[in-house]
């Protein structure tokens, strides 16, 4: 009985499957969409590495790692207390306890308290879009904390992403193309040299609505640009590689 109430649903929740005998929970606000999975297939780890979601939210990140790798542990840092434990149900719920470390917290704070350790090989986050003082806010809490920066810049990620990589370990973002510019600017100013970058399209005759970015700490200046991730076929419907990303959930998620 008390691990039945330890992996249920509350009201307004539902199980979203992410790969073969995957769910994540959703609902009350937090839940995940398309930018999600490409980050979570674009900064899949190596077997064996030691792994961080920065802003986990729900947790899809972690559970598709695991689901589609096998890191030996990652933590999944999220700051809503909800959201916590909505993920801690689901990792619960998929029996992996012993490897997805759910830990609630501001990622500011991370270097004064032992929740992650340092040496990480790899570092996610999807991270708020609406740089603060921009758009226009939601008035619930977990979309407005998601879409806009809160909680800190990309800068005050980036410095904590750093300070807990190893010499040579991988941070991974998304974002919008928008903020391009700046996101690289603030990655080199953190000690993570922008190495690989990919724009991701709705289909080859639209303009990127998305970027996925990778970085290493001490890397040499060098980027590769990718051709682009094409979302849908011009003709309609999931493009050849998306239906790969998304893998045993031929439906996806948006």
């Amino acid at each position: 009985m008390e691990e039945t109430m330890r992996t249920a649903l509350r009201e307004g929740e539902k199980l979203e499957p992410l790969w073969k005998g995957v769910s994540v929970i959703v609902g009350a606000g937090h839940t995940f969409g398309t930018d999600t999975v490409l980050l979570a297939a674009f900064s899949l780890p190596k077997a064996g590495e030691v792994c961080a979601d920065f802003g986990t939210g729900c947790g899809a990140i972690p559970l598709l790692w695991c689901a589609r790798s096998r890191p030996k542990a990652v933590y999944a840092v999220e700051i809503q207390p909800f959201a916590c434990d909505m993920a801690r149900r689901s990792v619960r719920r998929n029996r992996l306890d012993e490897t997805i470390h759910v830990a609630e917290g501001d990622i500011r704070d991370l270097r004064a308290n032992a929740a992650v350790p340092h040496g990480l090989d790899l570092i996610a986050c999807n991270p708020p879009y609406q740089a603060a003082g921009t758009g226009i806010p939601s008035r619930a809490d977990g979309k407005r904390i998601a879409r806009h920066e809160v909680f800190g810049g990309f800068s005050d990620l980036a410095g904590t992403a750093a300070a807990f990589l190893r010499w040579g370990g991988r941070f991974c973002c998304c974002m919008r193309p928008a903020r391009l510019c700046d996101t690289l600017l603030a990655l080199r100013a953190a000690g993570l040299e922008p190495k690989r970058l990919r724009f991701v399209q709705q289909r080859e005759s639209a303009a990127p609505f998305l970027f996925l970015l990778q970085a290493g700490r001490g890397g040499k200046p060098g980027m590769e640009v990718a051709p682009a991730l094409l979302v849908e076929r011009e003709s309609g419907g999931f493009s050849d590689e998306m239906l790969r990303i998304y893998g045993q959930n031929r439906e996806g998620t948006t």
